[in-house]
């Protein structure tokens, strides 16, 4: 009877194993679609003349991210040899993580299509008005180094990984992937300058997206491939694994939703009409807002998360474009950055294990704050060093003229609406 209970639990623990591989893959399709949605929000939110340009960027984010993840960044992020005191890691010849050869490839797929995701978050800020070999590059730094650096900071789940020992708590990535994303955003949006015609006389001036129903879809498919995004990141399925990560699911769900209500009322209240642009910003917000803290916090905990964030993107949004005076096209920054570091310090207050509202002290707010905090650091100075280099070296604009006349025909020598050709849109 012993016997055959071993040999039932092994097969159970093979099944078990077999369906966690499954749902991860699963999960990387879906967020691999999510390149689809990034692509339609930057289009729709912009204008025209410069859709096959920022089509191919993200086209690109994905390529550079698949090839030099396989090729070098898994083995920073998850190699099994620390470096410089955990500033990122190296595979030894055993692990077999350098030029991938191991046997995890669902991982390795998984963590490939986030890694796309931090480096695609920079294309919308910066839209319009960028080199595109110099986005390339910036592209293939960030997916090869900058962005698996800081993952092993943290995703690794061992005593190498310092962020976890300190008790860090982001469970899919607001931190991690979009405070990353959106830290290298805002530098890149400073250093590029603002598009030509958006600040006169010192006030900001609207440059209105050209399509609203491309923002709209897009956001769809960024909602939906969020369900792989942080029900993914559970890595398992089966059992109790299988009700946490609906409870992801759930969680994710309800931030959203409520973010894009937050925004549509706060919106309407302050402008006076319900906001298209802002609404669709709030969704995203909420989602961004609840990845730390999907799997630690009950639903009235995700609702409160999406209600914050989807108030605060509005306010973020405001404050960036007419106060700071940066321009940020599809508020890239406030979307990611702002509400990547807000939903990962809420994880310390509506956490169930150690939150502040459940009776568990300030300590993992603090943690919280400080974890955010290195991953936005990291990715400001990072961006800046790389995109000092590439202004005096090879240029971060555009001229004037290319800039008027539209990136796609002169980066791209095609427009993606040859009846709108024209110095304006």
């Amino acid at each position: 009877m012993e016997v055959q209970q071993d040999a039932l639990d092994k097969a159970l623990e093979t099944i078990n194993g077999d369906m966690g591989a499954l749902w991860i893959t699963i999960a990387a399709v879906l967020v691999f679609f999510m390149q689809a949605g990034f692509t339609l929000v930057e289009v729709g939110f912009t204008r025209s003349k410069n859709s096959g340009n920022i089509i191919m960027k993200n086209v690109m984010d994905l390529c550079a991210g698949s090839i030099m993840f396989w090729a070098v960044g898994y083995a920073f992020m998850y190699g099994d040899e620390v470096m410089l005191g955990g500033l990122f890691r190296t595979s030894s010849a055993e692990q077999g993580y350098f030029a991938f050869h191991a046997d995890d490839y669902w991982n390795l797929f998984f963590q490939t299509v986030f890694c796309a995701t931090a480096a695609t978050i920079v294309s919308g800020a910066v839209a319009g008005r960028t080199k595109f070999s110099t986005y390339l590059i910036f592209s293939a730094i960030m997916t090869t180094f900058i962005y698996p650096f800081s993952g092993s900071w943290y995703w690794p789940f061992d005593d190498d990984a310092w962020l976890n020992v300190m008790g860090f708590v982001d469970f899919a990535g607001s931190s991690v992937v979009h405070a990353v994303g959106g830290g290298a955003a805002l530098v890149a949006a400073i250093m590029v300058g603002p598009r030509i015609g958006k600040y006169v006389d010192g006030k900001a001036q609207v440059i209105p997206g050209h399509n609203m129903t491309y923002g709209a879809l897009g956001v769809f498919i960024l909602w939906l491939g969020w369900f792989g995004f942080n029900g993914g990141s559970q890595l398992a399925w089966g059992g109790d694994d299988s009700i946490a990560a609906s409870k992801v699911i759930i969680n994710t769900n309800l931030a959203a939703a409520i973010g894009a209500v937050a925004a549509l009322f706060f919106t309407w209240i302050r402008y006076g009409k319900a906001d298209i642009s802002m609404t669709l910003n709030g969704a995203l917000a909420g989602l961004v807002g609840i990845t730390a803290g999907c799997g630690a916090v009950e639903p009235i905990g995700a609702l409160a998360i999406g209600l914050i964030c989807g108030v605060m993107v509005v306010i973020s949004i405001e404050l960036i474009d007419k106060v700071c005076k940066i321009d940020d096209p599809v508020g890239a920054i406030s979307v990611h950055g702002v509400c990547g570091f807000l939903g990962t310090v809420l994880v310390g207050l509506f956490a169930t294990d150690g939150g502040l509202f459940y009776d568990g002290g300030a300590r993992l707010l603090g943690v919280q704050a400080l974890g955010s905090l290195s991953y936005i650091a990291w990715a400001m100075v990072t961006t800046f060093i790389l995109l000092l280099i590439l202004k005096y070296t090879i240029g971060l604009r555009v001229t004037e003229q290319e800039e008027v006349e539209g990136l796609d025909f002169h980066e791209h020598g095609a427009v993606c609406y040859p009846e709108h050709i024209s110095q304006e849109d």
